[in-house]
């Protein structure tokens, strides 16, 4: 079960504008904007307008035109962009971390975009632990 949804979260701010964002689109489901601290040359986020804390929360609480349309916003913005295949880019990484081990800083669901550069491997390798 998720954590109740925190109204003060920063993207809850950004949705009702009283937090400035670089918007790069916007429909009756999601919101894309640049993220602040970009860890790729293109780095976006795409949340959805209602609040839900994790991809999780998304998946089991949401109506389907919820999760269609959020899904859909999220490819809009990646052919937006030029990051997809079919737009001439070489591809993108789509990214929702959920949860404190998968380090979510923001209690609202949030799908990262990047491109723009070759990616590297998904995850970094971490030292085995002593058994």
């Amino acid at each position: 079960m998720a954590k109740p949804y925190d109204h003060d979260n920063i993207f809850a701010k950004i949705l009702r504008d009283e937090i400035p964002c670089k918007r790069v689109y916007e429909d009756p489901f999601a919101l894309a904007f640049h993220d602040i601290n970009p860890q790729a040359p293109v780095h976006v986020l795409v949340i959805p307008k209602a609040p839900y804390v994790s991809l999780d929360d998304f998946l089991a609480e949401a109506t389907d035109p919820q999760i269609t349309g959020f899904f859909r916003a999220v490819g809009k913005v990646s052919r937006a962009l030029g990051l997809a295949e079919s737009e001439g880019g070489q591809g993108f990484r789509a990214l929702a971390n959920a949860g404190g081990d998968a380090h979510q800083d923001v209690p609202h669901l949030h799908v990262h975009l990047f491109g723009g550069k070759p990616l590297g491997p998904m995850l970094a390798k971490q030292p085995e632990s002593p058994k």
